[in-house]
């Protein structure tokens, strides 16, 4: 009697349910490619633990502890979110923990900077950004609670091993995985009622392969940032816990911000315009992110 066959949902078939033995390398070969890549990322970054640290009026709405690179607990009152038209946002400020770790004021400048421009730019896709001193469907405010400082010493090294390997190999080392800085948020959002609305608790270490190493403190926060701020406007325009990738493509509003164009909305313009391709050259030879970008002072 002939036996029967089955067949998975993949679309790979074989006797009994099982793959055949030719497809087994093959399946193992693609899944170590997704997976190793994802292991060394995690095993070469910073850890940053989630904490509770009191900026937030309310941490009950929060759901459960997501992602792997970026950690992040997050509530979204979607109806409330969408209905919204116009936001203002509050500037960044430090929690006193935080602020201890970073000695000079110009620092915690770059960052707070870097965040509230990144936010500001992600949400002019979705609402109309106006000045903190006017009404507004939804205010924002961000607290940075956690900043580890990139170690200068080793950032340089790596730097330099980074550009040295570039001329004689076809790509640059990785980063060394020593001395990586790392930053945690929590943000708010709340209506004209001063009810919340969103919240995002975040957190993310720098890692050796996405973030290149500048001589600064600050280097690995300022990159991160940016990161926090896009996370916080996927949080907002689509209502939903924010993913790590984000595949879709930026808005021409975004594309022109990103090259230090004018931002769609004046009340961005108070956090400073991104240093553009000046500051993507700096970061390459690991400079530090004060040598292009001027929101801090």
């Amino acid at each position: 009697m002939q036996t029967k066959k089955s067949y998975s949902s993949s679309g790979i078939h074989g006797v009994s349910g099982h793959l055949p033995r030719s497809s087994q390398p093959h399946l193992v070969l693609k899944l170590a490619s997704r997976l190793v890549p994802l292991a060394f990322l995690a095993s070469s970054c910073t850890s940053v633990a989630l904490t509770e640290n009191g900026a937030l009026s309310t941490y009950s709405n929060l759901g459960k502890e997501q992602g792997t690179l970026s950690k992040s607990r997050s509530y979204a009152d979607k109806p409330s979110l969408s209905a919204a038209k116009t936001v203002k946002i509050l500037p960044t400020s430090f929690s006193p923990t935080a602020a201890s770790q970073i000695k000079k004021p110009q620092d915690r400048a770059l960052v707070t900077n870097a965040l509230d421009r990144a936010v500001c730019v992600a949400l002019s896709d979705r609402y109309e950004i106006v000045p903190e001193n006017a009404p507004a469907d939804l205010t924002v405010h961000n607290v940075i609670t956690n900043i580890v400082p990139t170690n200068k010493t080793m950032a340089g090294l790596s730097a330099a091993t980074s550009l040295g390997t570039s001329f004689v190999l076809p790509v640059s080392v990785p980063r060394l995985p020593f001395g990586l800085g790392g930053l945690a948020v929590e943000g708010e959002v709340q209506n004209a009622a001063g009810q919340q609305r969103a919240a995002l608790v975040w957190a993310r270490g720098a890692n050796s392969i996405t973030n290149s190493p500048r001589l600064s403190e600050v280097g690995d926060a300022y990159a991160l940032a940016t990161s926090y701020g896009d996370s916080f406007g996927q949080l907002l325009i689509k209502g939903k816990a924010p993913s790590m990738l984000d595949l879709s493509l930026p808005s021409a509003q975004r594309v022109n911000a990103f090259f230090g164009g004018k931002p769609k909305y004046a009340a961005c313009d108070r956090f400073g315009r991104a240093p553009g391709v000046p500051g993507m050259v700096a970061g390459m030879v690991g400079a530090p992110p004060e040598w292009t970008d001027k929101a801090g002072r």
